[in-house]
């Protein structure tokens, strides 16, 4: 655990009981704060308090008097589309807002840090796509180099249940737009911007202020080294308002869908061979064609942003390819769930919007793909050019008619049968496919129509596999 600095004697309430907030009410209260919990749901509540932790209800009245600061979890809004009940009083009431980002940046560090030969790091990933798989794919890559290394923040752990960084060691963290808007420190060593497509908008007002979000990191957090994505327009943007010149390699540019030439630090991909180019000359390649845990451009970018952080901090090309040879990818993420009568069965159930699901279906030839949720603003055009390789779509999810009507506009090269159910879907594109054929995963939406979450879909999506009859 990471306790927080500075909260020594002071009252301070934490919003939202899941696992960032509980973590961050039990590292307050390591660093001697007094944690004033409140979720509105009350199974929340009970778990926090069987967990020795203090309630406090945050609607009662004054109940900011004497509070320092509110700590509010991800999911909770704060300003669009409106701003939660309780983070509005306590706005009004000119009490500061923060979350467990925001502790964990201003506690890391401690005096001890004075003794050691290499202060630890922190690499932080945002974006849109892929930013799960190359926060894994980089501590993977270290612990394969020998490298100390904790994986934090939207995945894994919470970031304050980290242990103490040691001499050397590495924290990747995964963070959000959700987590970078609202954190009050953002100092992470390097930080890596994905991708931007668009998502969360509501949350966010707009794409504008999603991309606002996001960079924030940068902006706000100036960190030492800037791995930035340029397939996009606002990537090249975020890269040049970081850069003092078309040299500086303090950014290092990234792509998976164009050669960068130029004098700085470029790395890039083209028909699966990343290259790394510095001043104009190139230093290092891989081949990415063969390594089973990075299908498609999309993993290919991730790759690249990868090999960028870790470049960045001194590894050798040749020990970031070992670990890019032995890594086998992330749940729910282009998982190869089982190969059956020559059908591969890919659960990508990670694919939450129509960007991410485009880039799975590129990954793959021939497809059977399972479609559908709840669905998000745009609807599915983002997918168009690349349903030449989807033989049949499987509509899910209570929108499921819509989603084939919706198909039906965009393409007439291919049918979408409407299921409703995962179990129907997968019993129907099994019964169906042909050797050479993936049986695809890629909702395209979120799972709130059907799941708690998108994990709970995809594991729907693997015990329907594993449960077909040889």
């Amino acid at each position: 655990m990471i306790p927080v600095r500075g909260v020594e004697g002071r009252r301070i309430a934490v919003l939202g009981l899941g696992r960032s907030g509980l973590s961050a009410a039990r590292a307050l209260v390591a660093g001697g704060g007094e944690a004033l919990c409140w979720d509105d749901g009350e199974a929340a509540r009970t778990a926090a308090e069987d967990a020795g932790l203090t309630l406090f209800d945050l609607g009662r009245a004054g109940a900011w008097e004497g509070v320092s600061a509110l700590i509010v979890s991800p999911g909770i809004p704060h300003l669009y589309p409106a701003p939660n009940r309780h983070v509005a009083s306590a706005l009004a009431a000119g009490v500061p807002v923060d979350n467990d980002i925001g502790l964990f940046f201003r506690s890391l560090a401690v005096p001890e840090w004075d003794g050691f030969d290499n202060p630890p790091r922190v690499i932080a990933v945002t974006g849109s796509n892929g930013k799960s798989t190359t926060s894994a794919l980089i501590q993977h890559c270290l612990d394969v180099a020998g490298r100390e290394s904790q994986l934090a923040g939207n995945i894994g752990r919470g970031a304050l249940d980290i242990d103490p960084p040691g001499d050397g060691d590495v924290v990747v963290l995964e963070l959000s737009s959700y987590q970078t808007e609202l954190a009050r420190a953002l100092t992470p060593d390097i930080a890596v911007f994905t991708n931007l497509t668009p998502d969360h908008l509501e949350r966010h007002g707009g794409f504008g202020g999603y991309f606002a979000a996001k960079r924030r990191l940068f902006s706000e957090g100036g960190p030492d080294r800037a791995v930035i994505g340029v397939d996009e327009a606002e990537g090249r943007f975020l890269a040049g308002q970081m850069a003092e010149g078309a040299s500086d390699d303090r950014v290092i540019r990234v792509s998976a869908g164009q050669k960068l030439a130029g004098p700085g630090w470029n790395i890039f991909v083209r028909k699966g061979f990343l290259a790394e180019f510095r001043k104009g000359r190139q230093v290092a390649s891989v081949d990415l064609r063969a390594i089973k845990g990075l299908p498609g451009a999309h993993n290919h970018q991730n790759a690249c942003a990868a090999f960028a952080a870790l470049r960045a901090l001194g590894l050798a090309p040749k020990l970031i390819e070992q670990g890019f040879q032995s890594f086998e990818g992330l749940p729910h993420r282009s998982q190869i769930v089982s190969e059956r009568r020559g059908v591969t069965f890919v659960n990508d159930s990670k694919a939450t919007n129509a960007d991410s699901a485009a880039m799975a279906l590129a990954a793959f030839g021939r497809i059977r793909w399972i479609v559908g949720g709840q669905m998000k603003d745009g609807g599915l055009a983002a997918v168009a050019a690349h349903l030449g390789h989807v033989a049949k779509a499987y509509a899910i999810g209570r929108q499921a008619a819509e989603v084939a009507l919706e198909l039906g506009a965009l393409s007439d090269s291919f049918a979408c049968e409407v299921c409703e159910t995962m179990e129907i879907a997968v019993a129907r594109a099994a019964d169906e496919a042909e050797p050479g054929e993936t049986v695809l995963l890629a909702p395209a939406a979120a799972s709130f129509d059907q799941y708690d979450n998108f994990e709970q879909r995809g594991d729907a999506f693997v015990a329907a596999v594993l449960s077909l009859a040889e």
